[in-house]
């Protein structure tokens, strides 16, 4: 950021801003940019071309004479990814404003039980609560935020296409379950005399794939992610299980259908097998956002000023857009990825997909700063 001649700041929470002031005091900012942080044993693409990519749309315009009349900006979010507290988009979501956010993070804490304000701490963030409640974004400070991703799908690479202009981002849930049974050694409990907290975790996993497809709506997906079993031996039956659930779609209604039938049906299995349902916890259940018509216009002119196939889409996938568009109108520009992958070591965008992409945001924040 400092290279590219923007002035960098850091906020309490690791959220790093580099601005290019504009040639009007005063006005809202036009702000892009992404995270750069990645889940274990995932690609190098994933929110780093939108890190990347901005400062150089910020070149760019430098280097072609631009002057914007609005600020530009460039924000690096903290941990977008939910690696290590279960949160995802942190730095977004605190930024929009969160004091369930901020009461969960009073009591976050690893799987090594270190506490969210520990981790920060040895990070050398000097953290507390009401740092938290500070961060949040005044109404009106941002005109515009443009994000620039890989699609994280297959659609553009299959359909030769070079740009994706998003119109809305999928509303995703996170839940947290828990079955505990007897347990018991695997040849002396009789299969009738069994209560196994394994089995109801795998029963309920299915019970997601069903609920789902039943939703009525491609748009509609669920995963079960993780799935932990105790003690964890192959000759012992199950006393407890976890499992991990994500649920998305544009539709919210529809997805809270979805979660109740999940709920329903976890009550139903803890019944019939004998276990107790000890935790349903439902971790985050946040709305769609849709883009700003304003943003998909500006997108779409920066698109065919540069003759650039595209079509409009939606994101399944939720990014710290979601949470921008809080405080601020906001769009999504995708580039193609190899076969669709993400979050895996085979993640891949080519330069060319990349350099269409930069193009693109920097047409665009110019076009945005100066309306």
């Amino acid at each position: 950021m400092k290279q590219a001649g923007l002035s960098v700041r850091e906020d309490a929470v690791g959220n790093i801003y580099g601005r290019w002031d504009g040639s009007e005091q005063g006005l809202p900012v036009v702000a892009t940019g992404s995270h750069i942080d990645a889940i274990p044993f995932s690609g190098k693409y994933d929110g780093v071309v939108g890190v990347l990519g901005a400062i150089e749309a910020i070149n760019v315009l430098r280097r072609s004479g631009f002057q914007p009349k609005r600020p530009l900006e460039v924000i690096m979010f903290t941990s977008e990814e939910p690696t290590r507290f279960g949160i995802s988009c942190l730095g977004s979501r605190l930024l929009a404003g969160s004091e369930t956010l901020v009461n969960t993070l009073k009591k976050a804490a690893d799987a090594q039980n270190v506490s969210f304000f520990d981790a920060a701490t040895s990070a050398g963030y000097n953290l507390g609560p009401d740092d938290l409640s500070n961060l949040v974004l005044e109404e009106g400070s941002y005109s515009a935020f443009v994000e620039l991703h890989i699609e994280q799908g297959p659609l553009l690479e299959e359909e030769g296409l070079s740009i994706g202009i998003v119109t809305a981002i999928a509303a995703p849930a996170s839940i947290k379950v828990e079955f505990e049974g007897n347990g018991g050694h695997a040849g002396a409990v009789l299969m009738p005399k069994r209560n196994d907290a394994g089995l109801a975790a795998a029963e309920l996993a299915l019970a997601v794939e069903r609920h789902v497809l039943e939703s009525g709506s491609i748009d509609t997906v669920g995963t079960v992610g993780i799935l932990e079993l105790h003690p964890g031996a192959i000759n012992s039956i199950p006393s407890k299980s976890h499992i991990e659930i994500d649920i998305r779609d544009i539709d919210e209604k529809r997805r809270n259908g979805v979660i109740e039938k999940v709920h329903q049906s976890a009550i139903n299995i803890a019944k019939n097998r004998g276990v107790t349902l000890s935790e349903f916890n439902i971790i985050n259940q946040d709305p769609p956002a849709s883009s700003d018509k304003a943003v998909i216009d500006a997108m779409e002119f920066a698109t065919k000023q540069l003759n650039l196939s595209h079509k409009f889409m939606i994101s399944r996938a939720y990014h710290d857009s979601l949470f921008m568009a809080r405080k601020s109108p906001m769009g999504m520009i995708f580039i193609p990825c190899y076969k669709g992958y993400s979050h895996k070591p085979e993640e891949y965008a080519s330069t060319e997909d990349i350099s269409n992409g930069v193009k693109v945001l920097a047409l665009t924040l110019a076009k945005l700063s100066l309306e």
